[in-house]
């Protein structure tokens, strides 16, 4: 269980150094920006590359990619229809809702629980996958299109992820690993080292808006965060684990890796999304806050009963 809390007080040290610069009035919600912007167009399509080459990609057919894909789906669908008929939000605010209500930390959480509580960090890679390729450039594509005002036709469906940094990033990082290409040392080592900057961007960006943001709840309905918590940290992982152990019939090891890997919490990137097309910034950074804090007796429950 070492590696459970290693990652989660990884991520509040780098979080809590945001807060604390902002605290202390060093940065302000224009460097919060600022940073948002630097991972969304930079570290985070760099990082994209490196580790998606580095990825077994054939992982992605498998019994896990399954039980994930409906687990998402179930979470997603959910939060829409309360989102389109309860609560009346607008796409680009709905959509991030959904992303905050299924999209997992599969990287540099997921990663290292991966490795330390499941032994193999390939374990996560169908998560990842799938959000990467499928989830993240549909939602990109309704964001974009809410940007513009009108809703998506099929052909910005179709086309506009594949001008956003973020998916053209996981395209090439796809591409590399399934031809086995390397990048000469001269593009891979920038490339690596621009990669390095997301994360902390997220968390640092993250934890200034936690400080000079509005409070917890406060631009919103509680019911709705309520809702995309729940979905998030029940829903999603009592969803997987049915779909695997009843509908697959995976058991052992494997099925832990799957419900594990479901019950990751919301990822820091959906906040930048949120920050970058300025919808539903403080539901998005509320859930990753719920979600973050409360995964962790989630995990290690499921790891106790399954593990």
């Amino acid at each position: 269980m070492q590696g459970v809390f290693t990652g989660f007080a990884t991520i509040g040290v780098v979080i809590a150094v945001g807060a604390l610069l902002a605290h202390l009035r060093i940065v302000d919600l224009t460097a919060q920006r600022v940073l948002s912007q630097v991972a969304f167009f930079v570290g985070s399509p760099a990082l994209m590359v490196v580790t998606l080459s580095r990825a077994d990609v054939h992982n992605v057919l498998s019994a896990n990619l399954v039980a994930t894909t409906v687990a998402v789906l179930v979470p997603v669908t959910v939060y829409g229809l309360l989102a389109r008929f309860l609560w009346r939000r607008r796409l680009g605010d709905a959509t991030i809702g959904a992303l905050s209500a299924a999209y997992v930390n599969a990287g540099n959480l997921g990663i290292p629980v991966a490795s330390y509580v499941l032994g193999d960090a390939a374990l996560v890679a169908p998560t990842l996958l799938l959000q990467l390729l499928v989830l993240q450039p549909i939602a990109l594509a309704l964001l974009d299109a809410d940007a513009l005002g009108r809703a998506p036709s099929i052909g910005q469906l179709v086309t506009r992820p594949f001008r956003n940094p973020l998916t053209v990033g996981s395209l090439i990082g796809l591409l590399l690993s399934l031809t086995g290409w390397t990048l000469p040392e001269f593009v891979g080592n920038p490339l690596e080292l621009l990669g390095n900057v997301a994360v902390p961007a997220m968390l640092l960006a993250y934890g200034i808006a936690l400080r000079l943001g509005p409070g917890l709840g406060a631009a919103g309905s509680v019911a709705e965060l309520a809702t995309t918590s729940a979905l998030k940290l029940v829903v999603q992982p009592l969803v997987a684990y049915a779909v695997a152990r009843f509908a697959l019939g995976v058991d052992g090891h494997a099925l832990l890796a799957i419900v594990v890997t479901s019950a990751l919490p919301t990822a820091q990137n959906i906040f930048v999304h949120a920050t970058r097309y300025d919808r539903g910034t403080v539901l998005a950074r509320d859930t990753i806050l719920i979600t973050t804090m409360g995964s962790v007796p989630v995990i290690l429950l499921v790891a106790a009963v399954l593990g």
